[in-house]
């Protein structure tokens, strides 16, 4: 059998598979990098004012918050009206459920006062007396131990009520600290933090010198420069907690083989 023509031409060159999917690969790359830029110019991430911050949106958070506790404060003023209204109760109960308010912390308070405001050390804080070692970011910031500390030794001091900046604190409240901010009832603050107490100042004063926390933390006023000053006021009214005062806890979820079980 005679050779036909095809074959003095020699093999057909054949495009392999592992070059034809680089070429793919390569086409692809340059559609997504074509399609990004196109997109980019119409989206600058830094600038854009559509993009809000994180801290933007906590603070927004926080004013919508405080808006809530406000309608939630005229909401059970009204409801404490209508409930006295129509209660038909006597001045006896009338008066031991006004006491039951005043303790929960819902109604003003009035009296004397003493207010201890903590802050930050100045920005690049360095060491003030001898013999001390440069500070560490950790120093030179208001912790929550610290704002705690203050507040247990208010209470041990025999005070009748305290606020922690515009915040009357109740038995379910809880003084933490994120970073460099407090979080309070759901609102969020940053230094200084001021603490108020009601009461006789005298002893208030006397519970703050006596706190082994609070001993601890003049080293680093003195140190390192934080922030500590105690005021008296003669007469001082504060505001009852408006917030909710649903209790909140956490519920132990229900395992698959109890469900079915109990179905």
């Amino acid at each position: 059998m005679s050779n036909s023509d095809d074959s003095s031409a020699g093999p057909r060159r054949r495009v392999r598979p592992a070059r034809l999917l680089t070429a793919a690969v390569f086409a692809l790359a340059g559609l997504i990098f074509v399609t990004s830029f196109n997109t980019s110019k119409g989206t600058n991430i830094r600038t854009d004012g559509s993009l809000l911050k994180l801290s933007d949106l906590i603070h927004e958070r926080s004013q919508n918050n405080a808006e809530l506790d406000a309608s939630t404060a005229e909401v059970r003023r009204q409801v404490d009206a209508l409930a006295e209204r129509d209660d038909g109760s006597t001045k006896a109960e009338d008066a031991r459920l006004a006491a039951l308010r005043g303790a929960a912390g819902t109604e003003e308070l009035s009296g004397k006062a003493l207010s201890v405001t903590l802050n930050d050390a100045p920005p690049n804080a360095t060491a003030r007396i001898p013999n001390v070692p440069e500070p560490q970011p950790n120093d030179l910031v208001i912790h929550q131990q610290d704002l705690q500390a203050v507040v247990n030794a208010l209470w041990q001091g025999g005070a009748r009520g305290i606020q922690v900046m515009d915040q009357r604190l109740i038995s379910t409240s809880a003084v933490r600290c994120v970073g460099n901010t407090l979080i309070l009832q759901g609102r969020v603050y940053s230094p200084p933090y001021k603490v108020t107490a009601i009461g006789d100042p005298g002893a208030l004063r006397k519970a703050l010198g006596a706190s082994p926390a609070i001993q601890n933390y003049q080293l680093y006023v003195t140190a390192y420069g934080l922030g500590w000053k105690v005021e008296e006021q003669k007469a001082l009214t504060l505001p009852g907690y408006s917030g909710t005062v649903d209790l909140h806890y956490a519920k132990p979820v229900q395992s698959a083989s109890a469900s079915a079980s109990a179905s």
